[in-house]
């Protein structure tokens, strides 16, 4: 399959544009990524504290 000039640069500015929206998609999924981890690693802090505390007889 042979492409015109014009199609060859619509094809790039296509893949440019698709590869700005995945870098934009892959930042935010960093960044849920991390604070997913500090909540689990906060959860996992709680839990092991109070693994440690007796607990209150009642």
């Amino acid at each position: 399959m042979r492409l015109t000039p014009e199609e060859l640069v619509r094809e790039f500015q296509d893949a440019v544009l698709e590869l700005y929206f995945a870098r934009k998609r892959i930042s935010l999924l960093e960044a849920e990524n991390a604070e997913l981890r500090a909540h689990l690693a906060a959860a996992l802090q709680t839990g092991a504290q109070d693994a440690g505390q007796p607990e209150a007889s009642g």
